[in-house]
């Protein structure tokens, strides 16, 4: 390809990420429900630092706040050192290549087993830390995982996520090779192809290799359930029950699927000891995320983000002193992968922030369908404090932290929030 080619083809893929950016804001602008509730007259109920819980359940949860965070920080930040070492030397590149050796060097052999290597090689980096985190979470009660079922889980989560990301990269790679000035926009309208496809496929495929799922038994909670699906618009075709208790003592409930495949899902932990109308009352905050289309439009953010993160890659994989730092000859070099793998981890954490901004407002929205639909907010803030105490949850994380990593509203947040809703309605 001539200089004044490649250059075209950078400035378009650049021009065509800033497109697809510029949409992704104005779908987060127009989608995000910024202001889910008005202040009632006199102002908002001020936030209790404790939520209304005990004094002894508030210090048991910073404790393990205090226990866990170094370690899910420390894993964060080793993971993105070991892929900056791989992905900006040439010790990456070498490991592509020795991995690919035994398979001849045919190049799609050596992007699949280059890729394998690369995700196994971070997996195993950070299992220390993955390992002293079931440790306390076993500490805490919080985890029931036998260390083999861990194992197991951990060794199926490395498949999956190892066995997509080879078959993505063997692709990127192909097209690179195939069509260099335009790979990008190929691979770009197939990754937000794979972002629907994803949110179709999940609960069919990837929810079945981790849980077990039965139809819960025909009873007064089965019916209730069904009803309220019923009741806000968006009947649903079963109620399962997951076996989470072989893993967690954790609460919750969710609803996957589309159409026919749409179900409720409960932990098998919530019929334990949760009475049912909090259960119900957690059940009608998931329907809230069905009633207003947010897996919808979470898959629509996806696909542009993804779409939108390709194209980015595009300009960003033809800046020649850049893949001489990586030690690649081009896109369709499959000594790439290190660098693309970088460039992957760099995007999903600049992008952490922005998605858990967003999810807190509509999770903030899902609790205010909650509240209209089951009219009981003694039922919701019970179970608000129910799940901080059982999650062992900290209902006041520190600002820093809840900004970047806080994808719900707080304890105390979401408690003031049903506060502020019966004030409204005494009105």
């Amino acid at each position: 390809m001539s200089s004044a080619g490649r250059d075209g083809a950078r400035r378009i893929a650049l021009l065509t990420a800033v497109v697809l950016g510029a949409a992704f804001v104005v779908v987060v602008a127009v989608r995000t429900p910024w202001t889910v509730l008005p202040a009632p007259p006199g102002g908002g109920t001020p936030l209790s630092d404790d939520a209304g819980l005990p004094a002894e359940v508030v210090r048991r949860a910073e404790a393990f706040a205090a226990d866990i965070r170094p370690a899910s920080l420390a894993g964060l930040l080793l993971g993105l050192a070991v892929s900056a070492l791989l992905g900006l030397t040439r010790w990456g590149s070498r490991l592509v290549t020795a991995a690919g050796r035994p398979a001849g060097g045919r190049r799609p052999l050596t992007v699949l087993l280059g890729t394998l290597a690369l995700v196994v090689v971070g997996r195993l980096v950070t299992l220390p830390l993955s390992a002293y985190g079931e440790v306390v979470r076993h500490r805490y009660g919080l985890s029931t995982r036998s260390w083999p079922l861990w194992l197991r889980d951990v060794a199926v989560s490395t498949a999956i996520d190892a066995a997509l990301t080879a078959l993505v990269l063997l692709v990127l790679v192909a097209l690179a090779r195939r069509a260099p000035r335009t790979w990008w926009a190929w691979a770009a309208a197939g990754a937000a192809a794979l972002v629907v496809a994803g949110s179709f496929l999940y609960p069919l495929v990837i929810e079945p290799a981790f849980n077990r799922f039965e139809s819960l038994p025909a009873g007064q909670l089965r019916t209730d359930v069904l009803a309220l699906a019923e009741e806000s618009g968006n009947p649903v075709e079963d109620v399962l029950v997951s076996d989470a208790s072989r893993r967690t003592t954790a609460l919750n409930a969710y609803v996957s699927g589309f159409g026919s495949t749409r179900r409720v899902v409960l932990y098998d932990t919530l019929l334990q000891e949760v009475p049912d109308e909090e259960i119900e009352s957690i059940v009608a905050h998931e329907l809230g995320h069905v009633a207003t289309d947010d897996v919808l439009t979470g898959t629509l953010l996806g696909a542009l983000g993804a779409a939108g993160a390709v194209a980015l890659l595009g300009w960003l994989l033809s800046w020649a002193p850049l893949l001489r730092r990586a030690g690649a000859d081009s896109a369709g070099d499959p000594r790439v992968v290190p660098l693309v793998l970088l460039l992957a981890a760099l995007g999903t954490l600049a992008g952490t922030p922005v998605q858990n901004l967003v999810s807190r407002h509509v999770e903030a929205r899902a609790d205010l369908f909650a509240l209209d639909l089951t009219a009981d907010p003694r039922a919701f803030v019970a179970m608000q404090q129910r799940l901080a105490r059982t999650n062992v949850s900290d209902p006041s994380p520190p600002a820093a932290w809840q900004w970047f990593f806080g994808s719900h509203p707080t304890a105390a947040q979401r408690v003031a929030m049903a506060e502020d809703w019966l004030q409204l309605g005494e009105r």
